[in-house]
């Protein structure tokens, strides 16, 4: 009696440890640890070839997540060159990352104009966009804000959060890079997400 009542006791402990999602490994990161938040989670939106894509599409790769628009005139283009240098510098693990833009004036930004973009920067980075209701959804899930500017004489600009985040390869937003981190410092933060 005593030899089941332990077996049952250990079965439950088994069990209620298998429940627990494990704690994300410590990393020795330069850019903002994001590992004890609940920052961004699973979203579903249209690249620039018209397929719907979702978090889980990348899994088992390391996501750089950027939220821009492509009538930006700096920030944007700025570090969409900057993750090409990355993805050159990263050499045989290149295809363990994954570079994710996600727009935040989908007005504008339909899947054609997103399909001539973003070969610009590199063939394997992908553009998303959407409704402007499911792009908000994500914007808020990475408290991601923008704001239309109109300009003189007709259009706007979008002035909008410009760092980027590192999702590993579950998807979990573990970095924040701020704008202007240098690529070294990306290619180590990525490199401590890959191991």
């Amino acid at each position: 009696m005593r030899f089941l009542l332990r077996l049952s006791c250990v079965l439950l402990l088994l069990g209620l440890m298998s429940c627990q999602r494990p704690a994300p490994l410590s990393l020795n990161l330069i850019g903002t640890d994001l590992s004890a938040t609940t920052l961004g989670g699973d979203f579903s939106l249209s690249d620039q070839h018209g397929v719907r894509r979702s978090l889980p599409d990348f899994r088992g790769k390391v996501v750089a997540l950027f939220f821009g628009y492509t009538h930006c005139p700096d920030f944007c283009p700025t570090t969409l060159l900057e993750y090409s240098s990355v993805i050159k510098k990263l050499g045989s693990q290149a295809d363990k990352l994954q570079v994710v833009f996600i727009t935040v004036d989908p007005q504008r930004d339909t899947t054609s104009v997103l399909a001539s973009y973003m070969p610009h920067f590199d063939p394997g980075f992908i553009g998303l966009s959407g409704s402007t209701a499911d792009v908000a959804r994500v914007m808020q899930s990475y408290k991601v804000v923008a704001q239309k500017v109109a300009l003189p004489g007709g259009g706007y600009s979008v002035d909008h959060s410009a760092g980027s985040y590192l999702l590993d390869r579950e998807g979990r937003a573990r970095v924040y890079e701020p704008y202007g981190t240098p690529v070294s410092s990306l290619v180590h933060d990525i490199r401590q997400l890959l191991d």
